[in-house]
């Protein structure tokens, strides 16, 4: 193939050394085009190859001025090939990628070099899991948070406050590619930190990181799809760290345009809330982009009562108007009873998981606002479909005792509260009005006789609670039920039912 011939003669090319740098500009900017075609690749992941590259890239002595052409071969390279991968990992070129990191920390001024210094760091964490753990034990959270402080240009009030500097101007396009890397990396090398008890040291890292992260959350960027997607990164690396270092996140000070709940700082809650809105009223990439922020917001609620009371307020207000169903309509609470049903099992859990904890685990009160019908696949999962049972076990909340109010207008219509629908149903007549005994007899044989058939033919399988509210396949239905010759439709078997 000439194209492989082509990227062998360029690197051989290279090698040689004392080329002139226009011809090395070009060299290198042929072989990034040539490295996007997983076909050329052969000659670029041999050793000498990534060595070569490496030593350009500026992570190996090196005093070149290309570094950013041959860091941007090396990311096409490690992104197509799983055997560069390996000797990436094989030849500890992290090494020589982390300290350039390190000695970088005051980031300034921008430049590309830095962005594809962490595009290639983030690649080869996500793509080689020793990689990313080995980041991580060489002080990677801390050579990383540093980085992720240049960028924002931050002054330190307290401990773990943080604030801008006065007159701070929006995030520019460079500053906020770089940010959006660290966040990436960052997540890649703590995301199995999440349900670990961290050491004293490490808790104090974590929550200096924290801290910055809710300037990311408040910050704005240049452009508002900007904005968004430096939230969305955000949400996710805080979805990865320990629960217990994320109240620094309600630690800032009450101010008088403080938003706030029982004297504590809810304004990065309701960022949170405010992204977690127009996550729902997009519908892209629905799971992706709703699953961190729906757990992160769960687990706030169930660590943090006042995080709870005010989330509740804005999802959960109480019941006045039941004339509808709890998923109709566009509110913040229908749009989320909407997702307890989605077909996609993880997002409709964690929709219903909110909702469950902001209903305190209580399950007469998930019913009250999302209807039987709508709880009753979390309720199943969790061993509560009859009503009763222990609260989730993979809860350790301890929640108030304040009770559930009901407005009066709820009050006035709650008996006529279809359970299942969530909502006031019409009256309707009785269908058995005007039948004998014999026809209801008859009627209820007829039913028996098609739901058996319907089991037998693997339509449907009767299900029934037991003792520990689960659900169960109901057996002995067909043994329990009548002979088909009993039914009026015996003779007519073979034929189908009527339409």
């Amino acid at each position: 193939d000439q194209r492989k011939s082509l990227a062998v003669v360029l690197l051989r090319f290279i090698k040689t050394g004392g080329v002139k740098c226009h011809l090395l500009r070009v060299s290198l900017r042929t072989l990034r085009i040539l490295s996007r075609d997983k076909k050329v690749l052969g000659p670029l992941v041999t050793d000498n190859a990534l060595l070569t590259l490496a030593k350009l890239a500026g992570l190996t002595a090196s005093d070149t001025s290309d570094e950013v052409k041959a860091l941007k071969v090396l990311c096409n390279v490690v992104y197509n090939s799983t055997w560069a991968q390996e000797r990436f990992s094989a030849l500890r070129l992290i090494c020589g990628l982390t300290e350039r990191l390190s000695s970088s920390v005051s980031w300034s001024p921008p430049s590309s070099v830095q962005f594809y210094e962490l595009r290639l760091m983030f690649l080869i964490t996500a793509l080689r899991p020793e990689l990313s753990t080995q980041l991580q034990q060489e002080g990677g959270v801390s050579i990383l948070t540093a980085a992720l402080e240049g960028c924002l240009e931050i002054q330190w009030k307290d401990q773990y406050e943080c604030v801008l500097k006065p007159a701070a101007p929006p995030i520019s396009l460079e500053a906020s590619q770089r940010i959006i890397e660290i966040l990436k990396i960052l997540f890649n090398i703590t995301h199995r930190t999440h349900r670990q008890e961290p050491s004293e040291a490490h808790a104090a890292l974590y929550r200096h990181l924290v801290a910055i992260l809710r300037l990311c959350l408040m910050r704005n960027c240049m452009l508002p799809d900007d904005t968004d997607e430096l939230q969305g990164h955000t949400v996710n690396l805080l979805s990865a760290l320990p629960l217990q270092c994320l109240d620094v996140l309600l630690t800032g000070p009450v101010e008088l345009d403080s938003e706030q709940c029982q004297g504590v700082n809810m304004d990065c809650v309701r960022t949170l809330l405010t992204f977690m809105e127009r996550r729902l009223e997009s519908g892209e990439k629905v799971k992706e982009k709703l699953t961190p922020i729906l757990n992160l917001l769960t687990e706030s609620c169930r660590a943090h009562r006042e995080t709870r009371h005010y989330i509740r307020k804005h999802i959960l207000p109480p019941l006045r108007d039941v004339s509808h169903r709890p998923e109709e309509g566009s509110t913040v609470k229908s749009r989320l009873i909407r997702l307890m049903t989605h077909l996609d099992t993880d997002l409709k859990y964690c929709a219903a998981d909110l909702i469950f904890v902001l209903c305190k685990e209580n399950v007469r009160r998930f019913v009250k606002y999302t209807g039987y019908g709508n709880a009753a696949g979390l309720l199943a999962t969790r061993g509560l479909l009859g009503g009763q049972g222990p609260r989730t076990n993979s809860s350790d909340a301890l929640y108030s005792s304040d009770s559930d109010s009901d407005t009066e207008e709820y009050r006035q219509v709650k008996d006529r509260i279809n359970p299942v629908t969530g909502r006031v149903e019409a009256e309707q007549s009785d269908p058995m009005e005007g039948m004998t005994e014999e026809e209801k007899e008859e009627e209820a044989k007829r039913l028996i006789m098609l739901f058996n058939r319907l089991s037998r033919d693997s339509i449907i399988q009767p299900m029934g609670v037991d003792s520990e509210g689960k659900l169960v396949p109901i057996m002995g239905l067909k043994d329990d039920s009548p002979p088909e010759d009993m039914g009026p439709e015996s003779k007519n078997d073979g034929e189908g039912e009527k339409k």
